[in-house]
């Protein structure tokens, strides 16, 4: 398999939905042109993530449902341009919306529906409609077959996120996301990849965004290599503030390789002595109501 190419579409929303349509789509026209085999975006391009600044039941007016049109012009545009596309939305669910990613396959197959299962209960979130679970998807790409979970933002805050998905086969998790990427975020995902022996591929908005400083990410989730003393930097790919499409690349060969041979992940989990984590309710050591991201 040859290496699999990434676009993180770190860019700037237009204050519309028709208009955040347009420019997306353009994004994906160019990413193509940079040989991307998957695009993923931000989180929540639909709105451009813009639910700080007015009351809920104003931007909740905003949410598309995962069959309308601003939807489905990325399904056409992924069998088009023969690449995967990974769009997020503002979705109209039920009564309510939810902070969703879609991925569309190379053939314009709905392959993967995700809505944020940590959603940030702290502030305006908490209007939201949580996911119901993690999901793994089969995803062909022009280099072949890989197996391709997602998490959103605050998901990542969460080790079980990502546990669940390599549980479930995933080799590569995709992560729109809209806050500031700081040192200690950008280690949450370096130790994802790293304690799952995964990829994780994080978008996000640029520094002209505001509460957003770009800095999207790829960590490929290889730590050793049989040759190279010690362990070497999993971190492919990291963006500066700045609007643009990146372009992250995967050697999904030598990721496989590494997993049947290294001590992380599942190789020697106790998973009999974990029973605290799925205990519905356990005392907090603290709570921040004040708290804002």
């Amino acid at each position: 398999m040859k290496r699999l190419k990434i676009a993180l579409l770190q860019l700037t929303p237009c204050g519309s939905l028709d208009n955040n349509l347009e420019k997306g789509i353009q994004s994906c026209r160019q990413a193509k042109k940079m040989e991307a085999d998957i695009a993923l975006f931000p989180e929540m391009w639909s709105c451009g993530y813009d639910i700080y600044a007015r009351p809920a039941h104003e931007w909740m007016e905003d949410a598309v449902s995962a069959d309308s049109s601003f939807v489905d012009s990325f399904r056409y545009l992924a069998e088009e341009l023969d690449m995967a596309i990974g769009i997020t939305l503002l979705e109209k669910y039920k009564d309510g919306a939810r902070n969703t990613l879609i991925l569309f396959d190379r053939h314009g197959g709905k392959k993967l529906t995700y809505a944020k299962v940590h959603t940030c209960d702290f502030s305006v979130e908490r209007n939201l409609t949580p996911g119901e679970a993690f999901y793994v998807t089969d995803l062909d790409t022009v280099q072949g077959t890989v197996k391709v979970g997602a998490m959103i933002c605050y998901d990542r805050e969460f080790p079980e996120s990502a546990r669940i998905l390599m549980l479930q086969g995933a080799e590569l998790i995709l992560v729109p996301n809209a806050c500031p990427m700081e040192i200690n975020r950008l280690s949450q995902l370096r130790a994802r990849a790293y304690e799952n022996m995964l990829a994780v591929a994080t978008c996000n908005y640029p520094e002209n965004v505001p509460d957003c400083n770009g800095g999207s990410t790829f960590f490929d989730g290889v730590a050793y290599l049989p040759d190279e003393a010690g362990s070497r930097d999993m971190c492919i790919l990291e963006a500066d503030g700045r609007e643009g499409i990146y372009i992250a690349e995967l050697d999904l060969e030598q990721l496989r390789d590494y997993r049947k041979s290294e001590v992380h992940g599942n190789a020697y989990r106790h998973p009999q002595k974990y029973g605290i984590l799925t205990d519905a309710k356990v005392d907090e050591p603290f709570i921040r109501e004040d708290y804002r991201r």
